[in-house]
């Protein structure tokens, strides 16, 4: 195929180098030509490199290099081009111009293409004589190595379109995901659901930036924690994409922003690109303070108090053996003796809660993490009454371990569920509600959000690790717990649940039940 790229710039040559790589003539063109001879020097520099890498031999990369056309004039004729992908800046006017412009100069056969991450596909499209020929190809940088690409339908673009971009991209050694024309599309929409939930909680102080992030990497085994992946992103960045998804859904709770980033914002608190962000960068830098050393008594005993439910009943079994074996006195009976610590497993509920519920002791009450740890941590929850001494000799218990490392232990402020329950809910929430508004097939969500996000497993796939019945009791018990309308059940959720169907499962379609 013979492609068109304008827009010589970062995602430009990107896109230019990978479409080269898979056997496309491809021609690159840019309003500025010093930026089209940039490119090329570039796209061959991370050819050169593969080569010296051992990851392509030299007669591939002579012969990707020989495909790559450098356009003096972007809007030249081409009567041999066959898709055209825009890569300019993010502003409607200007893509709308630039589209202008290729459909006056190229065959009406030509597929038009944008890399537009956030503007509407249709509203480009709109501004064509044939909205038709328009569709959304968002790819995600760097190009070569974020193997995901997002296919865009826009309302008028023609059916055989989309299958025909998902197959180039697939021939190109990419996933591709179809979604609809949507705010954010399906990876920054799927995304909204960790770093809005995060800042939650940093709102209401339930814990700081790096315990935060700690709690998401050791527990739910993410690769970075939300706050690092702001500063990653450049937090000016991820707070418009915040308000453009949460403004598109006509201010949807489950997407709310935090009043906490303009500041941050116009104090050029960005992250890495300004040297600070929810962390320090650069030379001298020290990076998150680290963890408080255990100073408590790990010899009290412990009485843990389970609430009855098939989910904290297991986990104080688990854990009343992993302590047995690492030597720490596990009271059994009907209630706790007065010298030892009461650790509630908490799903969905506040350890107050269960204080008034059961009439425990408030100063030696404590919460604990039900979520099976992805690393060796746990999270103890103290209350507003929590004695001092007995958080830090309850951090103490929990450190221990029958052999090896100890157990890092994590000290949070007491909240509906806990950090990660609220982070893994929120995840599950928002990609449940792509789903249920028929944006993706729940394959496509998961997919997406595992190759382009990183995360662990997709948001439904996740979800189903949980079970739907037991989900749905989780965001049921945050919603009554904080009467906040962003912790609500899904739909989805409750469907499956009440159905035994899993949440991976996008069930009968309506169309199907005619005729």
């Amino acid at each position: 195929m013979r492609i068109r790229i304008v827009g010589a710039g970062a995602m430009g040559r990107g896109i230019a180098q990978w479409a080269a790589s898979a056997g496309h003539t491809v021609e690159l063109g840019d309003v500025r030509a010093e930026a089209v001879t940039d490119a090329v020097e570039f796209v061959v520099s991370m050819l050169d490199r593969a080569v010296a890498k051992g990851r392509m031999p030299a007669a591939d990369r002579d012969a990707s290099v020989g495909r790559l056309v450098a356009l003096g004039d972007p809007w030249a004729a081409g009567p041999e081009v066959e898709l055209v992908i825009e890569a300019v800046r993010e502003d409607l006017e200007t893509k709308a111009e630039v589209f202008g412009k290729l459909e006056r100069a190229l065959p009406s056969s030509a597929v038009f293409a944008t890399n537009t991450s956030s503007l509407s596909v249709t509203r480009i499209a709109a501004t064509l004589q044939d909205p038709s020929r328009l569709a959304g190809l968002h790819f995600f940088n760097p190009v070569p190595l974020m193997r995901i690409v997002e296919v865009v339908p826009g309302a008028a673009t023609r059916p055989e379109i989309p299958a025909l971009l998902t197959g180039l991209v697939e021939g190109c050694g990419h996933k591709a995901v179809t979604v609809a024309d949507s705010p954010g599309f399906l990876v920054n929409h799927a995304g909204r659901g960790l770093v809005t939930e995060a800042l939650a909680l940093l709102e209401e102080s339930v814990a700081g930036p790096a315990d935060i992030d700690r709690i998401a990497r050791d527990v739910l085994g993410l690769r970075m924690g939300p706050f690092e992946l702001m500063d990653l992103t450049g937090l000016d960045v991820t707070a418009a994409v915040i308000d453009s998804i949460w403004q598109g859904f006509r201010h949807e709770d489950r997407l709310r922003p935090s009043y906490l980033t303009p500041n941050r914002v116009v104090a050029g608190l960005h992250g890495r690109k300004t040297g600070r962000g929810w962390y320090a960068y650069g030379e001298g830098a020290e990076g998150p303070a680290p963890e408080p050393a255990v100073t408590g008594n790990g010899d009290r005993p412990v009485f843990l108090a389970a609430n009855g439910s098939v989910e904290t009943t297991s986990y104080v079994e688990a854990l009343a053996g992993a302590l047995d074996a690492a030597g720490v006195g596990v009271e059994r009976g009907e209630g706790p003796s007065a010298e030892a610590l009461v650790l509630v497993p908490v799903w969905g509920m506040t350890v107050s809660g269960a204080i008034r519920a059961d009439g425990l002791p408030p100063e030696r009450t404590l919460g604990v993490e039900v979520l099976p740890a992805a690393g060796l941590r746990r999270v103890l929850a103290v209350t507003a009454a929590t004695d001092p001494t007995a958080a830090r000799d309850a951090r103490a218990v929990l450190a221990r371990a029958a052999a090896g490392e100890p157990h890092a232990v994590t000290v949070v402020r007491d909240t509906a569920g806990s950090v990660a329950q609220r982070l893994l809910s929120s995840v599950v929430a928002v990609g449940a509600s792509i789903a249920e508004r028929s944006l993706a097939t729940p394959a496509d969500i998961d997919l997406a959000v595992t190759t382009g996000l990183g995360y662990p497993a997709g948001p439904l796939a996740w979800g189903e690790r949980i079970g739907a019945r037991r989900l749905l009791e989780l965001q049921r018990a945050l919603h009554t717990a904080t009467g906040d309308p962003r912790h609500r059940p899904t739909r989805w959720v409750s469907e499956r649940a009440d159905l035994g169907l899993p949440l991976t499962e996008a069930g009968t379609p309506v169309g199907d039940c005619w005729g």
